[in-house]
């Protein structure tokens, strides 16, 4: 098993003035683990990285497909949107599909993760509306789930509600795990999150990837939504739509709060999964583009738009670059600043 050095830094000059240390596991095809970082049983919450299995048992039901809904849908469901206009229009009509509208939705408001669609939506002098929230997609069909079930939408979001009972059953078997071995609470948009180990997602990634390669049908239409409407699954400008697209759907990958992210190797059925133990998103993205080099699956030179998320010049209020973000460059790496003088 190959370890990697993934601990992310901040240098001001020539110092380290902070340190992010990087949890993360890779699994193979056969559920094997195939390299670490720090801990790679680090059990943590898995956030929206836990999207595209969420809505794995509204499409087993058939009920995904009563409604009418297609890959764009899918898309939106399994992904983290910035909130911007064509996000929040999909999310609109698929509201009006259920006869639904956003009063609805579990989820609180939220101003757009997108700089575009915050841009707009300040521009435009619209109020934030919860169908900018990041996961309405997920709360839309969530929805859909519960209606076409027959089920109260009301409560929908709650562990108890038969939604999140399918939803806790389906997530434990894609990890390999009983459901009562998932710790439980509650997301930021309001609906249950679960909490397990690093590996045990890697897992399900990799059975996702392994899955959609023999031609699984959910899996397959979950990886082929998320690989032809990258859009969808981020933004403009955004993490994971990028990677997809810089990798023509070759990896597939899969923000999550808190420092946390899920990746898969489509044509390798290589899962991964890794955890910032102190939750900065700033350090999530270098280290999982150099994790993905190191396994060979990106190259040393990276294009233009991931480039600037590996080594992210951090600059003053004037616009100079005083320093930057990126993998610390040896094993052990600590602060550098020099003590301060005693007073």
């Amino acid at each position: 098993m190959r370890s990697h050095e993934l601990d992310v830094v901040l240098t001001r000059g020539n110092a380290v003035e902070s340190y992010h240390r990087v949890h993360a596991a890779v699994v193979g095809d056969s559920d094997k683990l195939l390299g670490e970082a720090g801990d790679p049983r680090a059990v943590t919450f898995w956030r929206s990285s836990a999207k595209p299995f969420q809505i794995m048992p509204f499409i087993a039901s058939g009920g995904f497909d009563t409604v009418g809904w297609g890959d764009e849908q899918l898309a939106i469901a399994c992904g983290s949107h910035g909130g911007e206009p064509e996000h929040v229009a999909i999310i609109e009509g698929m509201l009006g599909d259920l006869g639904l509208e956003e009063g609805d939705l579990a989820c609180g408001p939220q101003e757009p993760l997108a700089p575009r669609g915050a841009k707009i939506l300040r521009e435009s002098g619209m109020r934030t509306k919860r169908t900018h929230n990041n996961c309405s997609g997920k709360h839309t069909a969530m929805l859909g789930y519960a209606q076409r079930g027959g089920w109260p939408i009301e409560g929908y979001e709650r562990i108890e509600h038969p939604v999140q009972q399918s939803i806790l059953n389906h997530v434990a078997l894609w990890a390999d795990m009983r459901a009562s071995q998932l710790e439980l609470a509650i997301d930021g948009c309001g609906v249950v999150v679960f909490g397990l180990p690093l590996d045990r997602m890697a897992r399900a990634y990799a059975r996702l990837g392994s899955a959609a390669r023999r031609g699984e049908e959910i899996a397959q239409r979950v990886v082929h939504a998320m690989v032809t409407n990258p859009f969808l699954v981020g933004g403009t400008d955004r993490f994971d739509s990028i990677l997809i697209e810089e990798t023509e759907g070759r990896i597939v990958s899969k923000i999550g709060a808190e420092g946390v992210h899920s990746a898969v190797v489509l044509d390798r059925g290589l899962g991964i999964a890794l955890k910032v133990e102190d939750g900065s998103s700033r350090a999530q993205y270098p280290a999982l583009l150099r994790l993905l080099q190191e396994l060979g699956e990106l190259p040393d030179t990276l294009p233009s738009r991931l480039a600037e998320f590996l080594r992210k010049p951090v600059r003053n209020t004037r616009g100079e670059v005083v320093g930057e973000i990126a993998v610390a460059a040896g094993a052990g790496t600590r602060f550098t600043v020099p003590a301060l003088a005693s007073i």
